[in-house]
């Protein structure tokens, strides 16, 4: 059985699948063709992901390629109820999804989603993974590979192949120039800004933003907020990146220096710890913190909960710490995924191209199975270039090709000074 909020919201769902339906030509496209070849009869794909319009029509272009598809959230904020509940009514696919639900319904939707003993997985963070490997492993013989959609959920991937845990083939969709150069730093950039906007409406122009990380994410971020008059920090690990940071024209700094500078410190590292308590000790009165990386470990929420003093909500997703020394601080949305929780998730156009990029490598998976080695396997090259030349066409661009004469200087080595 389906776990939704309301079915009773499904005509306002579709609304708004249908509005970001219209801004994906690529996937679009590939549902057409999909209706007809059914590339993925047989398939049984149970996918953890963001329960958003855009997920919807990926889950729309999955049925029409034959799969049969079940469907549960990958982040407790992120979903959207009407949403869920028209994708469970129009679209073909089973949905395990609640808005606001604690761990243990959490854990309900995903085990919902395992249900239809899958034949492969669809990830974003790789929860749906790491079940299967430690909780389920009755049904990995049935299991001929999967796609993970985001940087943790690769990095955890990885180290399960390290580790020779892994058991079936992955191909990171994180990974996909398609993927990374626009969902990351297009998508995370505007819906990060939007998020903060929404949850405290505060002026960006003149205010001290301080960006964690400085990886696709962190550069969107960066740029959107540079954009709108922010004097932008970045905090790095990386000295690469931080010399990136450096020569784009921001000022680098460690955080412990950064958060005393800092009215508002954003996350988007993949890493846990990045912002800790003795960080918000140093931090001015009424400054501002939220996490643009998957998981809700970035900041020490729950160091913060223990050791301040009181805690208010002030906004919809906006609650005021108080710590011991009397000055306060600025959670946004728990901690969690800003842009999702708070926002409206990254808009339909770069996520055309990431969905897009993922059915492909969905059915690269069904065209090879059995072939691949349990590991992390690149995302092949031709997908990439599918997307991006479909991409193009949309957008009624043209670009030059290569003359007989400069491929073939291309590919030798003999003509030189």
């Amino acid at each position: 059985m389906p776990l939704l909020r309301d079915p009773a919201l499904a005509d306002d769902g579709a609304r708004k699948i249908e509005f970001a339906h219209r801004r994906m030509p690529v996937l679009a496209g590939l549902t057409e063709r999909w209706a007809a070849e059914e590339p993925l009869r047989g398939a049984r794909i149970a996918a953890c992901l963001h329960v958003t319009t855009e997920t919807a029509n990926l889950c729309r272009t999955l049925v029409a390629g034959g799969a049969e598809v079940a469907l549960c959230a990958s982040n407790p904020l992120s979903t959207k109820d009407d949403v869920a509940a028209a994708i469970q009514r129009d679209l073909g696919a089973e949905v395990f999804a609640l808005h606001g639900c604690d761990r243990e319904t959490y854990y309900q939707q995903v085990e919902g989603a395992l249900g239809i003993e899958p034949t492969l997985i669809v990830d974003d963070g790789a929860d749906l993974t790491a079940t299967v490997h430690e909780q389920r492993p009755d049904l990995l013989p049935a299991i001929t590979g999967g796609t993970e959609i985001t940087s943790t959920g690769v990095i955890r991937m990885r180290n399960m192949a390290a580790a020779a845990a892994l058991r079936y083939p992955v191909l990171p969709t994180n990974d996909a120039l398609t993927k990374h150069l626009f969902d990351n730093r297009y998508g995370t950039g505007q819906n990060t800004i939007d998020g903060i906007l929404r949850a405290t409406n505060v002026l960006l122009a003149g205010a001290t933003v301080v960006v964690a990380g400085y990886g696709w994410c962190g550069r969107g971020v960066a740029a959107r907020a540079r954009g709108m008059g922010a004097d932008v920090v970045v905090t790095e690990v990386n000295p690469v990146r931080a010399l990136e940071a450096k020569l784009d024209g921001l000022r680098v700094l460690p955080m412990h220096r950064a958060a005393a500078e800092a009215d508002l410190v954003i996350t988007t590292t993949g890493n846990r710890d990045v912002v800790t308590v003795e960080h918000m000790r140093l931090m001015k009165d009424g400054a501002i913190i939220g996490n643009s990386g998957h998981f809700d470990l970035e900041i020490a929420v729950d160091d913060l909960t223990s050791t301040a003093t009181s805690r208010r909500y002030v906004r919809d997703n906006c609650v005021e710490y108080t710590l011991p020394e009397g000055h306060r601080v600025l959670l946004l949305a728990e901690g969690r995924l800003l842009g999702q929780a708070a926002a409206e998730a990254h808009p339909a156009e770069v996520m055309d191209m990431t969905f897009a990029t993922q059915a492909l490598a969905v059915r690269y998976l069904v065209e090879h199975a059995g072939e691949l080695e349990p590991a992390v396997h690149p995302i092949p090259r031709e997908i990439e270039d599918e997307v991006a030349v479909a991409k193009l066409a949309a957008y009624d661009i043209t670009i030059d090709e290569l003359t007989p004469r400069q491929h073939e200087y291309l590919t030798s080595w003999q003509l030189g000074t």
